[in-house]
């Protein structure tokens, strides 16, 4: 062993017990790593940050900020509507949630399908009070565990096929890989079905809006005549409200009917008054397609790079709100703001907003110009509080988000676009086309995961390039020579488990399918098996966050440490090869 592979094996070891310890953040581990690279040498300064320009770094990013634009287009919401009646249990959602990942990875690029269902799953987590990290880490599994069913569903089994190719003048083709992998993929579902109890329950990264966590703000909305809810009772709105809304008063004609029954049967132009928290409120106006009532119409903007925000405060005791009614102050005609939703703890509110007699201590939702806000809420002495996204008084583009994440999977599926122009592609236009504000678009960003990739992509780029997979190499070679066909799978399996999370898993079969493909051919096998085994290997990484994007991508939304990912993942494992490895002596025989 040379010096330089020595180094670049001892970082990569003290990087992988830090990581264990979990003392250190794992972005700073990350760093630390990479720095240790530069100073030995064995990542060259003009390389040390190429991992940030690598196309996995673009991907996991541009998915986050896609996945977020599918949560905030509403269309998340129609497909909780028709799975949730049949989830009430969190295995129930477990196996609903992954199966779904996984079918679709066979089709569409993993990282993919995990980031459309994210949304889907922080909205049943927050319903239902279950922890997002026991549904998180399966799907990602899921996503893996499907991708491996066919040509496209994930990059080992793409590049897999080319060095098949080269070997031998034949690739494999779309679904030569649909007999192991599906068996494999089943026998993964159902240990993920009750294998999710291994996991500890953690909190994930929790946002400033569930830290505020303001339930009973009251807003007001008219139906329309495009309303869904024309001609429907009170109860039918309340149920697409999911029971998160309380209609405290119907306004019809002018008049307040106190306490609406369930039986009243509303009609064009009634006014809602309604009271929950901000996105329930935002949900059934959006499901019920309600004009939500504004004292104006929205902020006119000066310039075209104005944007119109939505913020909370709390009105001081020295505001000149303190007595007085939104009309008595005039808010729009002197300040350009719309009052959205209005909340006072402990009390019920039946009043219109313009009626509304403002007191020190009430919430506000106000609606303006952002490059004003600071100036306005000073001037009116309310104090906001820490931002957070509100969408009420936003317009959703549900379709719009929806026709980008169709088209980009499409592109993907097809072949039409590599993976990380087709997500770059897609997250510029969810900006471009207000689907994601730019300032959210920020928010979504796991800049800790996109470090930590950043980071360790020339860290293990390293192991190669001082020839410490050679060394690996050579091991396996010496190691697998008195081995029967069947273990010498096994071997070839487990090796490509092993170093994916050193290498990248397109890194680990451009090594190890050449390699296995030789060892085949010495023993007298044909090199089909072993090409399979290493596909497979390469691509079923469950043991740490860093082999896979998938794996990366649920670490912070999960709260997920290093060390939870063996805690699942290693059965996973066993069971892959177990499975695996028969199937593939079954359907591609050594000789």
């Amino acid at each position: 062993m040379t010096l330089p592979q020595f180094f670049a094996f001892a970082i990569v070891g003290v990087m992988m017990v830090l990581f264990v310890w979990g003392r250190l953040r794992y972005d700073l581990v990350a760093m630390l790593a990479l720095l240790a690279g530069v100073v030995t040498g064995v990542v060259a300064p003009k390389d040390a940050f190429s991992g940030f320009s690598d196309d996995i770094v673009i991907i996991v990013a541009s998915a986050l900020l896609v996945s977020g634009g599918i949560a905030r287009s509403g269309a998340v919401e129609g497909v909780m509507r028709i799975i949730a009646p049949y989830m009430k249990s969190v295995q129930m959602q477990v196996i609903v949630l992954t199966m779904i990942v996984t079918v679709m990875s066979g089709f569409v690029k993993n990282i993919g399908a995990l980031a459309m269902m994210l949304p889907v799953a922080f909205q049943l987590a927050r319903k239902s009070n279950t922890p997002p990290s026991a549904l998180l880490m399966p799907m990602a599994f899921g996503s893996l565990l499907g991708g491996i069913v066919t040509l496209v569903g994930t990059s080992p089994n793409i590049i897999v096929s080319r060095v098949k190719e080269e070997l031998t003048g034949q690739p494999f083709s779309m679904f030569d890989f649909a007999p192991v992998g599906i068996g494999v993929a089943l026998a993964g579902l159902l240990f993920l079905s009750v294998g999710y109890r291994l996991l500890p329950v953690r909190k994930g990264s929790t946002s400033i809006d569930a830290a505020i966590n303001i339930e009973d703000y009251m807003t007001e909305a008219r139906i329309t005549d495009r309303s869904s809810v024309v001609g429907k009772t009170l109860a039918d709105l309340r149920a697409l409200g999911e029971g998160d809304i309380t209609v405290t008063a119907v306004i019809r004609n002018e008049k307040r009917g106190a306490h609406p029954l369930p039986d009243m049967t509303l009609n064009e132009n009634d006014v809602l008054v309604l009271q929950g928290d901000p996105d329930a409120l935002e949900r059934l106006v959006a499901r019920a397609n309600l004009a939500l009532a504004r004292n104006e119409n929205p902020p006119e903007m000066d310039e075209p790079g104005d944007e119109v925000s939505v913020i909370e405060s709390i009105v001081g005791a020295s505001s000149p709100l303190v007595g007085r009614t939104v009309e008595d102050v005039r808010l729009y005609k002197r300040y350009r703001l719309n009052l959205l939703a209005v909340s006072r703890r402990g009390e019920r509110i039946t009043d219109r907003l313009r009626n509304y007699r403002l007191r020190a201590g009430d919430l506000l939702v106000l609606q303006g110009l952002r490059k004003d806000m600071p100036d306005l809420l000073k001037d009116l002495n309310c104090l906001p509080l820490a931002e957070r996204a509100i969408a009420l008084g936003g317009a959703r583009r549900g379709w719009i988000a929806v026709t980008i994440l169709l088209v980009t999977v499409a592109l993907v599926a097809t072949g039409s676009a590599p993976v990380a122009i087709a997500f770059f592609g897609a997250a510029v236009l969810m900006i471009a086309t207000g689907a994601m504000p730019i300032r959210e678009a920020y928010s979504t960003m796991e800049w800790p995961i996109l470090v930590l990739l950043g980071c360790l992509i020339p860290v293990s780029e390293a192991i190669r390039t001082t020839g410490g997979t050679d060394l690996i190499a050579t091991w396996l070679s010496v190691t697998a020579g008195g081995l029967s066909g069947a273990w010498s799978l096994v071997l070839i399996m487990v090796a490509a488990m092993a170093v994916t999370p050193f290498l990248n898993n397109a890194a680990t079969v451009l090594v190890m399918a050449p390699i296995a493909a030789t060892y085949a051919t010495q023993l007298g096998y044909r090199p089909e098996a072993f090409m399979m085994a290493v596909a497979i290997g390469a691509a079923c990484d469950f043991l740490t966050p860093i082999g896979h994007q998938c794996n990366t991508l649920v670490m912070g939304p999960g709260g997920y440490k290093f060390t939870d990912y063996p805690r699942l993942g290693a059965p996973l494992s066993l069971i892959v090869v177990a499975v695996g490895v028969p199937l593939i002596l079954l359907f591609w025989p050594l000789r």
